[in-house]
């Protein structure tokens, strides 16, 4: 024990950042060293910002780190220490009713956190404690701790699956609200563990917590006996996410390895910062400016009193003689003094009411949303929400959208279209009828053209029963809702068997939509038992197979395959993957035959898939179960070695035929995207599927056009060289560069898709790993280089691909785009607790009202109830919100302007004395209640364009951007000078023989028989008979004067 002390000290965090070790329920294993129960976090989730001790100095920071808020601030301090023209009520209260107001929400926002986060935490769940079922608050839940987990229930940590009620030691598992997939997945419970978990003696040692969900390295150490302890590897297939529900299984029971915040779904959280709007930064580049003009008008004021009080007589008039205290007062100070006062007079050209103004038309304008009875769905009987008022003008500005695809782009409803048999198209017709020897009972299906052998009919039918590796569910009669979590087999205009009423569940929904077409062509899927896979064919007879091994898919590989063996002894491979997979190992005769349908099945959007099968020898199974054996059992480098066999076995098949399998899309999710990119948003899809999924579905949006040109930049293309990852990297990174930017043509801003067709269309595929390399790049390999060459890459494309994506990698991509040159203004949209991250990063975050839960919409800015609804959000009501607060805002500074101007040159006529031109009332009311409602009506109701114009022409929606900016205000004065001159000329004008009078008269009398004692006196006071002009110029005594 000491000696791991010294190792664990002297070789400082390694050991503990590396891995960490877990003794299972706490027991400790029969070593001979002492057991030190090591600390972990506790199982707390906390989303929240404040507690009650900190709220109120948290708040009062946060909100004061606005220019405004602290400027006003300083205005009211300086109004209560120093003599000021003006009250100190007069930016006080505005002041305290803003803060007030936007604490109160803030507050709720936050209480509203509290208590999500304490049904989350006070949660009770089922922990085995000395051989007991305790039941327990899931915040209390420890490392080490064994935890029950029973079906439809969430598990409350990262557990290791020890053991399952299911007899094939695996359970099933839906992860919606991690990566957005809703089908099933299987995991594994670790082999040769106890049955009675009380007597299991066991210490597991894993990696420290990543975010990254698809990684998890560990292993196992189980202790029987004083003997050898047994070492078993851990992976992902045995490591159970907190967030992700137990489905078809019983219970469960898992250790906990993480806990609380460093779960895998915690730590791809990012926490909600306050996010303020672009117009909201430009109102701190205005106050900045007209804070600039108040400091010159208010030095230039102090400079010209002290100047005009130079003059001799001016300083101390006969009417206002100065008191013992003034004159012994510096004259620094009572400068500084005479600079705050005449601050705190022109303060009014920065407007405080502004700011009251602006939260009210943001969040009245925000009802206008929620009242749109076009985002209204009677699906779900719901419309659109706003969670937060700050941001609408923000929807007018979108220059990037981020979406996922599951659930977003698509219904995730996959349907069997069409299949081809040895070069034969077979295709569902409307009317049911007896078909080129298919019976009725087969289902709807006609033959075009010609039709293929019966032989080759039945061998395309086995092999789709066959390779996948979906499980069946049998109903349980009771109405519980199956339909709503497996795929079930209703059958349009069938009558279905009682004991067929059967739920299919697989990793992915392909695989159920190709079973299914299986069975309307007359083979049914009865499901596998104890390694014998079922099938009732087209005769009703029910054929057996034994499943010998599956040889799952891969993105690298893109198929997989499954080796039976038949009653007869044969031993058969059936192979299925995407068409560049399968046709280089098939003969290429039988590749002609159906290459013309595939290609035309891809090109009309569908997911197409190629069969092949393949009879093998004894000698050859034998080679291959005892390669597929030894490689399993493999510690290091499993993934190689398993791929060499893959590929061996994997070749001299025969092509059977080829699939065709529609991704519903949402409604009208084509439409959108098109009048998205219509409108200048790039648009790019962030997802954690399958390269294959998310391209097709990026056709069928027509994100991806026919003419398109893809750059690939995956982990299959880095290893199509043969060369090392790195240098492959490299190299395709400056070829595209190369191509889509430097050799590109430029195309100005706005300019569509359709306008530009002379110029080559690109698009850009990359996926989860390959980020992580251009992101994460060792530092000699110059990662800033390659993070430049990516982001010029897929800012020139029309549309971009991420698949594959932890919810980490896609907070990473938004925020890579976000922190990009020029600043752009990004919008992330999802369904599922995955997309929260990208939701939280983006400016604006939409979310989704779908099927996989509502964490999307409750971390959400906006929340709609299909994608369709996004159209109108943007290109109306994001594009209106703009316009009028940008006119609000702009208005507001140019009325404080023009408001404050004649005060500034009043001070020229009254002796720099600080006297306000208005009355004290009239300087509060004016912006309140004078100038506010007026401008806020017109900020809410103003339609410059019909909705209709907006959304029929979706290139409205740029012009008025790079319009709306800080020289508006200032222009618009500037145009205004020939009005200024007119209206200054006839002032004069009517004033010019008063004016002639006063300059050209002599003067008489008594005061012109003073004149000369006055200029020839020095010192002593003046004579009482003085010039009456200082009287007409100073109006008031020593008040603005004296110093406190």
């Amino acid at each position: 024990m000491l000696r791991r002390r010294l190792n664990r000290l002297l070789s400082g965090d390694e050991r503990r950042v590396d891995s960490r070790t877990i003794y299972v329920g706490h027991r400790p294993c029969p070593a001979t060293e002492a057991f030190i129960p090591p600390k972990f976090c506790d199982n707390r989730i906390v989303s929240s910002k404040y507690t009650v001790w900190n709220f109120l100095p948290k708040n009062l920071f946060e909100q004061f780190r606005r220019i405004a808020n602290f400027y006003f601030l300083i205005i009211f301090l300086v109004q209560v220490i120093v003599d000021t023209p003006t009250s100190p009520v007069t930016s006080g209260l505005p002041l305290f009713f803003v803060i007030t107001v936007t604490a109160i929400k803030q507050g709720y926002e936050d209480w509203l956190r509290h208590k999500a986060d304490n049904e989350v935490n006070k949660y009770l769940v089922t922990v085995l404690e000395d051989g007991r079922r305790t039941r327990k608050e899931s915040e209390k839940i420890k490392v080490g701790d064994v935890v029950e987990v029973e079906e439809d229930e969430t598990f409350p940590c990262d557990l290791i699956l020890l053991q399952s009620s299911r007899d094939d030691d695996t359970c099933f598992v839906t992860t919606a609200s991690l990566d957005g997939e809703s089908n099933h997945k299987t995991h594994y419970t670790v082999p040769d563990t106890e049955k009675d978990l009380e007597s299991l003696n066991a210490t597991i040692e894993c990696e420290q917590p990543q975010p990254d969900l698809y990684k998890f390295v560990g292993r196992m150490h189980i202790y029987k006996n004083d003997q050898e302890p047994a070492v078993r590897s851990l992976g992902p297939e045995n490591l159970l996410l907190k967030g992700a529900t137990l489905k078809n299984t019983q219970k469960i029971f898992g250790v906990a390895v993480y806990t609380g915040m460093e779960t895998k779904m915690a730590l791809n959280y990012q926490g909600k910062s306050q996010k303020r709007s672009a117009v909201e930064k430009s109102i701190n580049a205005f106050l900045l400016v007209y804070l600039c003009i108040l400091v010159s008008k208010a030095l230039v004021c102090t400079t010209l009193k002290y100047v005009w009080q130079s003059n001799p007589g001016q300083d101390e008039p006969w009417y206002n003689q100065k008191t013992q205290r003034e004159k012994d007062t510096n004259l620094y100070l009572k400068m500084f003094t005479d600079f705050l006062s005449f601050m705190v007079l022109f303060n009014f050209i920065i407007p405080v009411s502004m700011y009251v103004t602006v939260e009210m038309q943001k969040f009245l304008g925000s009802f206008f949303i929620a009242w749109d009875k076009d985002f209204f769905d009677p699906e779900i009987q719901e419309g659109a929400l706003v969670n937060t008022s700050d941001l609408n003008e923000e929807l007018g500005q979108v220059e990037y959208v981020f979406t996922d695809k599951t659930g977003t782009l698509t219904q995730n409803n996959m349907e069997f279209i069409e299949c081809c048999i040895d070069g034969f198209q077979y295709k569902y017709q409307d009317a049911a009828s007896e078909l080129d020897g298919f019976c009725v009972t087969d289902g709807p299906l006609s033959k075009l053209q010609q039709k293929a052998g019966r032989e080759k009919e039945e061998l395309f039918l086995r092999a789709l029963c066959l390779c996948h590796t979906v499980q069946v569910k049998e109903s349980t009669g009771q109405g519980d809702g199956l339909m709503n979590q497996v795929d079930g087999l209703e059958l349009d205009g069938e009558v279905v068997r009682p004991e067929d009423q059967r739920g299919f569940i697989a990793s992915s929904p392909d695989e159920v939509a190709l079973v299914k077409g299986a069975m309307r062509y007359g083979f049914t899927f009865l499901g596998l038992e104890s390694k014998n896979m079922k099938i009732l064919n087209r005769n009703n007879d029910v054929e057996m197979y034994e499943l010998l091994h599956v040889l799952n898919f891969d993105p690298v590989r893109r198929r997989m395959s499954v080796i039976v063996r038949t009653k007869s002894g044969d031993t058969l491979l059936f192979c299925k993957g995407a068409d560049s997979s399968i046709f280089p190992r098939v003969r290429q005769d039988e590749v002609d035959r159906i290459r013309m349908h595939v290609e035309r099945n891809a090109t009309e959007g569908y997911r197409t898939l190629c069969v092949a099968y393949k009879k093998l020898t004894a000698e050859e199974y034998a080679q291959a179960d005892t390669g597929l054996r030894e490689a399993r059992l493999a510690l290091q480098d499993r993934e190689e070695k398993l791929m060499a066999v893959y590929n061996q076995v994997e070749t001299g098949m025969s092509l059977v035929g080829a699939t065709a399998v529609e991704d519903r899309l949402q409604e009208e999710a084509a439409e959108t995207m098109e009048a998205l990119q219509g409108a200048g948003i790039k648009v790019w899809v962030l997802t954690g599927d399958k390269m294959e999924t998310a391209k097709s579905t990026c056709y069928a949006c027509r994100l991806f056009q026919r003419g398109t040109e893809l750059l690939e930049l995956t982990v299959r293309t880095l290893e199509e060289g043969g060369r090392k990852r790195e240098e492959r990297l490299h190299e395709l990174l400056l070829d595209y560069h190369k191509k889509a930017v430097q050799d590109a043509a430029p195309v100005k801003a706005g300019v569509t898709r359709s306008w530009s067709t002379a110029n080559q269309d690109y698009g850009f595929i990359i996926d989860g790993a390959t980020l992580s390399m251009v992101l994460n790049s060792s530092p000699d390999a110059n990662s800033g280089l390659y993070k430049s060459l990516f982001l010029q890459i897929c800012q020139n494309c029309t549309a971009v691909l991420c698949c594959r994506m932890a919810p980490l990698q896609k907070a990473q991509i938004v925020k890579m785009v976000k922190n990009s040159k020029g600043g752009p203004i990004t919008l992330s949209i999802g369904d599922g607790a995955n997309d929260v991250s990208m939701i939280l990063e983006a400016h604006v975050g939409i979310g989704i009202k779908g099927k996989e839960g509502r964490q999307a919409v409750r971390n959400s800015d906006y929340a709609i109830p299909k994608l369709k609804h996004l159209k109108k959000l943007l290109l109306a009501h994001g594009h209106l919100y703009y316009v009028r607060i940008a006119h609000l805002v702009q208005y507001f500074f140019y009325k404080n302007l023009c408001f404050i101007l004649p005060q500034f040159l009043y001070q020229f006529f009254c002796g720099y004395s600080q006297q306000p031109l208005y009355d004290a009332a009239y300087l509060t009311m004016y912006n309140i209640c004078f100038t506010s409602m007026p401008i806020l009506a017109y900020s809410l109701l103003e339609q410059h364009i019909y909705m209709e114009n907006l959304l029929d022409n979706a290139t409205l929606y740029r012009p008025f951007l790079k319009q709306q900016r800080l020289y508006f205000v200032f222009a618009n004065m500037l145009s205004s000078v020939s009005a200024w001159l007119v209206i200054i000329l006839l002032i004069l004008l009517s004033l010019l023989p008063d004016i002639l009078l006063v300059v050209l008269r002599k003067p008489r009398g008594p005061h012109a028989r003073q004149k000369k004692p006055v200029e020839s006196s020095t010192g002593g006071p003046q004579s009482p008979r003085s010039s009456a002009r200082p009287l007409l110029m100073r109006t008031f005594s020593d008040e603005s004067n004296t110093v406190i």
